[in-house]
């Protein structure tokens, strides 16, 4: 490592703190597995706490309260959103449900933070963030990625030249997730299928390296109810710069990313949308390391910017704004198409 090339790499002390975010009583719609990691997360590593959870089932609330220690169990999601004590509410359920969810906390007056994929689609994501503007409150995506410090370092390197003029990217996002028809990934009902819940991944990468691509071109396999099990998909931007980014609920894949230009490269380390390190390596073979590797939630820093935004009054966030949000749907709504995946209602 020489000190020119660790000069050229942000570290996670120049970005904010999540403990420092301003404090907020946050609610969660939706009791499943994600929203579980948010209650984990939250309180252990912000001043934000979870002081209210809110099912269709009052058992499943209250069961969900008792082992996460939240104070307040609520058997329906309108009983939520209408607790005048609460902040913020953070959308844990399925794809399918993020529009409706979203847009009665957004009419009980509530600010958002909606897992991703945002929306079953563009359209979806419109209506949501249209209603943000409407009734002036905040509104984001939680791609959580987006927020991690390596994950910031490997984007502002690129935005900034570091790599020089980008050639080629590569992201995957590949597990092992097979289950029965009613499982929410495979029931085209709840907006299944590897895209929106695996894939959106590697999509979102590329978008938040690239931007918007000139071509989409998606290659495929649906299920028997037509959910898609695997993609592989081919971005080109201008006429040097590709994308390609695969994804999978059958395999098990190494889930790193990759950023190449003329002046060097960016790889990012395995399950790199998750807590992990970014290595930017330069043509003359010096190379340095960033790392969120220390992270021991992940969490916290998508609902400390949220938290911050809030507080000052904003209603989106400069680092997953509502039109980045809407151009990963497009982008997922066109890979779809090409793979033949409609979801019932669309």
């Amino acid at each position: 490592m020489t000190a020119d090339a660790a000069a050229l790499l942000h570290t996670p002390a120049d970005y904010p703190d999540p403990a420092a975010a301003p404090a907020l009583r946050w609610g969660i719609l939706g009791a499943g597995g994600i929203a579980r990691k948010f209650a984990t997360d939250i309180p252990a590593h912000t001043a934000s706490t979870i002081a209210a959870i809110g099912s269709r089932d009052l058992g499943r609330a209250q069961a969900f309260a008792a082992e996460m220690q939240v104070p307040q169990a609520y058997g329906s999601y309108e009983d939520l959103v209408a607790d005048p004590s609460l902040d913020a509410i953070y959308i844990a359920t399925p794809h399918s449900e993020h529009r409706d969810n979203a847009l009665l906390a957004l009419r009980a007056g509530k600010p958002v933070l909606i897992e991703k994929a945002v929306t079953r689609n563009a359209a979806e994501a419109r209506e949501v963030f249209d209603a943000a503007a409407s009734a002036g409150l905040f509104a984001m995506e939680a791609m959580w990625a987006r927020f991690l410090p390596h994950y910031r370092a490997s984007v502002d390197a690129v935005t900034s030249g570091v790599i020089g003029e980008v050639i080629g990217a590569f992201a995957t996002h590949g597990q092992h997730l097979v289950f029965g028809p009613e499982h929410r990934l495979w029931n085209p009902a709840l907006a299944g299928g590897a895209l929106l819940d695996l894939g959106v991944y590697p999509v979102s990468f590329a978008h938040a390296h690239l931007g918007v691509p000139d071509e989409i071109h998606a290659h495929g396999r649906l299920s028997d109810l037509g959910v898609d099990t695997d993609e592989t998909v081919i971005l080109r931007y201008g006429d040097r710069t590709t994308a390609m980014l695969q994804s999978s609920m059958e395999s098990a894949m190494v889930n790193s990313a990759s950023i190449a230009g003329t002046r060097g490269r960016l790889d990012l380390a395995r399950t790199f949308y998750a807590p992990s390190a970014t290595e930017l390596t330069l043509n003359d073979g010096t190379s340095t390391r960033v790392t969120s590797e220390h992270v021991t939630g992940g969490f916290e820093f998508e609902a400390a910017e949220a938290a911050r935004c809030i507080a000052a009054g904003e209603q989106s966030s400069p680092l997953m704004t509502w039109q980045a949000s809407v151009e990963v749907m497009q982008i997922m709504d066109t890979i779809r198409e090409q793979l033949g995946v409609t979801y019932p209602g669309e």
